[in-house]
C-alpha cells in the first residue's frame, strides 16, 4: 500500500514496497552520521533540504530529532550513544514511547489504498510500521561500533548481521579485541602457542 505525501498529488509516492520504505527509514535513521560528526536535524534549512529531496513537508525539527531518536532506539542504537542528539528525548523503557502519528488512509475505486502522511516524520514512521507488519522491521539495526552507529538493513537469511560492514567496522573491533588480550596477556604468554625459532 502506497504512502504519497498529503497535498502531493503530483509528487511520486512511495511504492509500497519494502525496498521504498527501508530507504525512507535508513535515510532519515543516517541524517546523523557519527563517523563525519554531521546531523541534518542539527539545522532547520538541513532538515527541509532532507525532506523536500524526498518531496515530502518537513515538519517541526524538534519532531523529526524526537522520531529519530525513538527509532534509533527501537533498532538497537546502544544505550550510551554518544552521537545522539543532546537532549532528545530517550526511549520509554521495554514499553517504548507511544507517539502518536498523524496519517490518514485514501480510498479510491480507482485507485489502490494509500496511507497519506502530512509530513515528513509521518511518512518515516508509516514506512517503519508497514516494516513492522512485514516483519522486516528486525532487520533494520545500528551497527554497534562507537565511532560508525550506521543505520543499516540485515538481509541474513537469519537476521543474525551485527555490522554495517564485516570488512570495516567488524574487522576494526576483532582487531581492538585481539590487541587487547595480547596486550593483557604479558611479554611471556605472547609467543605462547606459536612456533619458536631454532
Amino acid at each position: 500500500m502506497p504512502v504519497t505525501p498529503a497535498g502531493c498529488n503530483h509528487c511520486p509516492g512511495y511504492t509500497g514496497d519494502v525496498n521504498a520504505d527501508v530507504s525512507l527509514v535508513l535515510d532519515f535513521l543516517n541524517t546523523l552520521d557519527a563517523e563525519d560528526d554531521t546531523d541534518v536535524l542539527r539545522s532547520v534549512a538541513d532538515w527541509h533540504a532532507w525532506a523536500h529531496a524526498r518531496a515530502l513537508t518537513p515538519g517541526a525539527i524538534d519532531e523529526a530529532v524526537r522520531a529519530r531518536t525513538v527509532l534509533r532506539d527501537a533498532a538497537g542504537a546502544p544505550a550510551d550513544d554518544t552521537a545522539a542528539t543532546p537532549g532528545a528525548p530517550k526511549g520509554g523503557g521495554d514499553d517504548g514511547p507511544r507517539i502518536p502519528v498523524d496519517v490518514a488512509f485514501r480510498l479510491s475505486p480507482s485507485a489502490d489504498p494509500q496511507l497519506v502522511a502530512d509530513d515528513a516524520v509521518s511518512a518515516v514512521f508509516t514506512a517503519a510500521m508497514r516494516l513492522a507488519v512485514l516483519d522486516d522491521w528486525r532487520r533494520i539495526k545500528i551497527c554497534p561500533a562507537d565511532d560508525c552507529l550506521w543505520a543499516f538493513y540485515d538481509e541474513s537469511r537469519n537476521r543474525s548481521r551485527t555490522w554495517c560492514s564485516m570488512q570495516v567496522c567488524g574487522n576494526r573491533v576483532k582487531a581492538r579485541t585481539f590487541r587487547k588480550r595480547a596486550g593483557s596477556s604479558g611479554p611471556e604468554d605472547s609467543t605462547a602457542g606459536r612456533p619458536q625459532p631454532d
